[in-house]
């Protein structure tokens, strides 16, 4: 992205821990990227990284303790964190919607779907009750769902997970928002609804350049998706690309550690290529490595990595990594700072 455009969010040293009964979980540690208007970031990494934190960080849904959330976190210029809890609801479901990965657990059972469509309309758009009743049925009209009408005055109970997450997905766009924090949309559903989802999210972005963060482990979606790409691993970042070369030419052992994991059909050169592992798992929050993060996993690990911290080192105008392979990038390119 040019300098020239102004993010439409910037995240700045981001830290969110839980206060525990057995000591301080960081589950977010420091972490940067911006988001402008009208893309797609992928966030990508491992179940555990601190991916669906971020997410709910910045809508501060973990604000009350034992959550602290500390940094900045800037929407339109205005720092989120700085809002009281009035200011930030107004930003919740109007300027920023959140698409969760289970709408079973989100949706309340026991309200018609129409009544929380419409709520969202009634809140923030001081619609009368008809108006967004009416709103919400043209919203489950515009994720697709048949007979929005009557599917309005049903239960979630009646959905099928592919259309209750249309439902979410039109509850989040009710209010026309700038952003949409989409975490897992399509975890819990099969291969043939997941690509409708995809398609259906990226055909309502394009018609109201609607700025997407899409979290995901599923690289395929990504690909499909995005246009950039952060990593993370155990809280911070390790790197971020656009999404085509993270794909020609990743960095980061762990990001290639990634791809590898993927099965590439049809091509013959793949005939008898296994596919590759990483060991271990993500640490724990509480408990992680000295020096490299990612260092006990690390197939290309030196003695450097394990007492200290790399940097993020900007590669150029659009790569960073944070990796001692790229040390000598170091007095060639500018470093973006240790988040």
């Amino acid at each position: 992205m040019s300098e020239q455009i102004k993010p439409l969010l910037e995240i700045n040293d981001l830290h969110t821990c839980f206060h525990t009964l057995d000591g301080v979980v960081k589950a977010v540690d420091g972490i940067d990227f911006d988001v402008y208007q009208g893309e797609t970031l992928g966030l990508v990494g491992e179940s555990g990284c601190g991916k669906s934190v971020t997410a709910l960080s910045i809508l501060q849904l973990l604000r009350c303790p034992p959550a602290e959330i500390t940094g900045r976190i800037l929407f339109e210029g205005k720092n989120l964190l700085d809002l009281d809890r009035e200011g930030i609801r107004k930003i919740r479901g109007n300027d920023i919607s959140m698409i969760f990965q289970e709408p079973m657990t989100s949706l309340n059972p026991v309200l018609k779907i129409g009544e929380q469509i419409a709520e969202a309309a009634k809140t923030h758009r001081s619609m009368t009750r008809k108006d967004a009743w009416r709103r919400a049925v043209e919203m489950l009209r515009l994720v697709q769902i048949p007979g929005p009408d009557s599917r309005s005055r049903q239960y979630p109970h009646s959905f099928s997970g592919g259309m209750r997450q249309r439902a979410m997905i039109g509850m989040s766009l009710s209010c026309n928002p700038r952003l949409i924090l989409a975490d897992e949309p399509t975890t819990a559903l099969d291969v043939t609804i997941q690509a409708q989802i995809m398609s259906l999210l990226q055909h309502l972005k394009e018609e109201f350049n609607t700025s997407i963060v899409l979290i995901t482990h599923d690289l395929g979606v990504i690909a499909e998706m995005a246009s950039r790409v952060v990593v993370m691993y155990a809280g911070i970042v390790v790197e971020e690309a656009p999404v085509k070369d993270i794909f020609k030419d990743p960095r980061h052992p762990y990001t290639q550690g990634l791809l590898g994991s993927i099965p590439i059909i049809g091509r013959k050169k793949q005939t008898g290529r296994r596919l590759q592992e990483i060991p271990g798992i993500v640490p724990s929050p509480m408990e992680t490595p000295s020096g490299c993060r990612f260092h006990p996993r690390c197939s290309k690990v030196m003695n450097r990595c394990y007492g200290q911290e790399p940097p993020m080192i900007r590669l150029n105008e659009h790569r960073r990594v944070r990796c001692w392979l790229e040390d000598d990038s170091i007095g060639k390119h500018s470093q973006a700072g240790s988040q």
